[in-house]
């Protein structure tokens, strides 16, 4: 039974460990006979973490464009160690992260929106500093790149 949760869970999508030992403990299966199945997975490398993080990385980063530090607690909600955690992120360079921001400012740009006006471009540097601030970019970093393509976008 325990056997048959595991590869439906993973049919779906790769898990980490904690996911399936949650799953798992969800449908009542003893700690013990839970053990012993994820041990067998990972040793014929069906259960993999560093696999699991590296792929996540890669994933959330291109789609959601999250930075390093959201893609960190992503990862330890999904019980990935900080090492584990660190060496996955590594795939991603700061240049990356900063690709990743400008693009999705250009992207959230309103058009029609006038940056010659003070109040309006305070406006729109607070909601796109904010929009990056929930995808874990650092306050400095965030302000610091809104402002960049603000100053493109307007010409000066």
């Amino acid at each position: 039974m325990a056997r048959a949760i595991v590869l439906r869970q993973l049919t779906n999508s790769p898990k980490s460990r904690l996911q399936l030992e949650r799953k798992l403990a969800e449908r009542n299966v003893p700690k013990d006979v839970a053990a012993a199945v994820l041990d067998r997975f990972e040793e014929v490398r069906l259960v993999d973490d560093a696999e699991f993080a590296e792929m996540w990385v890669r994933s959330r980063s291109q789609t959601r464009k999250l930075a390093k530090g959201a893609l960190r607690r992503e990862l330890a909600e999904k019980g990935i160690d900080g090492d584990t955690a660190a060496s996955a992120l590594e795939q991603l360079s700061d240049d990356d992260e900063e690709a990743a921001a400008r693009q999705l400012v250009e992207r959230r740009l309103r058009v029609g929106t006038d940056l010659s006006d003070r109040a309006e471009r305070d406006k729109a540097t607070r909601r796109l500093a904010s929009m990056l601030a929930r995808k874990g970019y650092q306050p400095s970093q965030a302000f610091r790149i809104v402002g960049e393509v603000l100053d493109a976008a307007s010409g000066s």
